[in-house]
């Protein structure tokens, strides 16, 4: 997994870790030296890089103070998990951990997953041109379709949520969760809150959904970007609308035109050869078969969503249950992605509305 990882920036109990290593098995004793980095990328789940005797395992936990709603380390493994048997594009797992005496909280270990994952930094870094972006684009949409088309039964993920009533339940504990993480007044929540209640789809189709599919959570092979080793971060993966995940993605795709926030963002989708939402939304539509409608509510649906998850993480940092300075100012992008939910709105449209 080519990503910036930064030494011990939360230390980790490496005695314990150890000890636990030794007694599943996968190291012969405690004495060798065990390096611990962690990946800075990333609000949720932390992720760390463990390497001793010549191996190298990835460990991740949830984040202090956050609740176990969508921080639930054993049904994150289990997904993996189950997903391996059938889906190559799954990491291995290899065990998880609920006994809190080893590092004060659940995690479990996988693979490391070696690649390329495109960041704003790794996309300049690489001089990745418009060419690459176009090919970029369209296998990660093709991994998107092909995820949305496994068949969650046959793999042992029938049992992961309650698909029916799907939108209706996500519409409304979206709304309650923001409620609960506000520390400062937004108008367009509210308002965002009573439109999708009202113009949300009554009939949708069922599938497996990531939830947070985006191009930093994929692992391309190599710089031919004709393949992807891996999807990272399947934290929030459940049975739902395939078209909620979808706009959870577009939402998440910037474009030079969504104003202050997509230059703060930086977002790799911003260079050159990207795609347009609009333009991404018709691609699902060929590769999938599935007829794209009421886009608008699945893009503002997406939007809202984000601000409700950068909320809660400004509301850990308000709150002191974290520290980190990066998420000081999280309150001010909350705010912006509801304002452009609105904007979107009230243009009727997904992109070129600010």
């Amino acid at each position: 997994m080519k990503q910036e990882a930064k030494k011990d920036i939360e230390i980790l109990p490496k005695n314990s870790i150890l000890n636990y290593l030794l007694e599943e098995g996968f190291i012969s004793h405690v004495d060798h030296e065990l390096t611990i980095h962690q990946y800075s990328n990333g609000y949720s789940n932390l992720t760390y890089l463990l390497q001793v005797e010549g191996k190298e395992f990835v460990l991740r936990h949830p984040p202090k103070g956050a609740t176990k709603r969508g921080h639930d380390m054993s049904r994150e493994y289990k997904v993996l998990s189950n997903l391996q048997k059938s889906f190559d594009a799954s990491p291995k797992t290899y065990s998880f951990c609920d006994d809190d005496s080893i590092i004060g909280v659940p995690f479990y270990l996988m693979e490391k997953v070696e690649g390329i994952i495109i960041t704003n930094k790794e996309a300049h870094v690489r001089k990745i041109g418009p060419s690459d972006f176009k090919k970029i684009s369209e296998e990660w949409m093709s991994m998107f379709v092909r995820l949305h088309n496994l068949d969650y039964e046959h793999i042992g993920l029938s049992d992961l949520g309650r698909p029916n009533g799907y939108v209706e339940r996500q519409v409304s504990n979206w709304g309650k969760q923001y409620l609960k993480a506000a520390t400062m007044d937004i108008p367009e929540a509210g308002k965002l809150m009573t439109w999708m209640q009202d113009h949300q789809p009554k009939e949708y189709s069922h599938s497996l959904i990531h939830n947070d599919y985006k191009y930093d959570n994929v692992v391309f092979k190599d710089d031919g970007w004709s393949e992807i080793n891996a999807i990272l971060d399947w934290e929030m993966c459940t049975l739902g609308d395939p078209l909620m995940d979808l706009g959870t993605s577009i939402a998440y795709w910037m474009m030079p035109s969504d104003g202050p926030i997509a230059q703060v963002l930086l977002s790799p989708t911003l260079l050159d050869g990207n795609p347009s939402r609009t333009e991404l939304v018709h691609q699902y539509s060929l590769k999938s078969g599935r007829d794209i409608n009421d886009i608008v509510f699945y893009y503002v649906y997406g939007l809202f969503k984000i601000a409700v998850i950068v909320q809660q993480i400004y509301y850990r940092y308000h709150s002191g249950l974290t520290q980190n300075k990066k998420f000081a100012h999280l309150d001010k992008a909350c705010q912006a992605f509801c304002q452009m939910g609105w904007q979107a709105v009230q243009k009727n449209r997904i992109e070129n509305y600010m």
